[in-house]
């Protein structure tokens, strides 16, 4: 059985002249996320952002999920990143998903209405108890930092 999302469209374009979240192939992990706002387009000039909205909103409900928004590769290539890194999506927030973007290239980059612009990942979450130790089991690493497996 495949399982649902809860999805809430939040701007009337949406699965109109605006396409709703897809899977671009059977082996995507993440749906695409489309640009979301006023006018046919916005443009970031280098070293801007603008946080971009996507007319939808998402409810996962169970705790024991999470949803990731993560950077489009080719858009990123050509500079146009997340200006989070990633967006994480808590499994009770119900509010407009929006995208912060971040234009690091040196030239300008424009986004259309309704562009793919970011994807949306849902990954299961593992929310362990604490347990307070005086001492770790020992690892072959322990406690040694960057590049210490590299170092043979």
């Amino acid at each position: 059985m495949t399982p649902t999302l809860q999805l809430k469209i939040l701007d009337p374009r949406l699965n109109q002249s605006i396409a709703l979240p897809t899977y671009a192939t059977d082996g995507s992990a993440a749906m695409d996320l489309r640009a979301v706002f006023t006018g046919d387009s916005l443009t970031l000039n280098p070293n801007e952002t603008a946080l971009i909205g996507t007319g939808i909103a998402i409810y996962l409900e169970n705790p024991n999920y999470a949803a990731y928004i993560l950077p489009r590769s080719g858009l990123g290539h050509k500079g146009l990143i997340l200006g989070n890194s990633i967006g994480l999506i808590d499994s009770d927030y119900q509010g407009e998903l929006k995208i912060s973007c971040w234009n690091r290239a040196q030239t300008p980059h424009t986004i259309t209405l309704g562009e793919r612009i970011a994807q949306l990942i849902i990954t299961p979450i593992i929310r362990p108890t604490l347990e307070i130790v005086e001492e770790f089991n020992h690892s072959q690493r322990g406690s040694g930092g960057f590049g210490h497996t590299g170092q043979h």
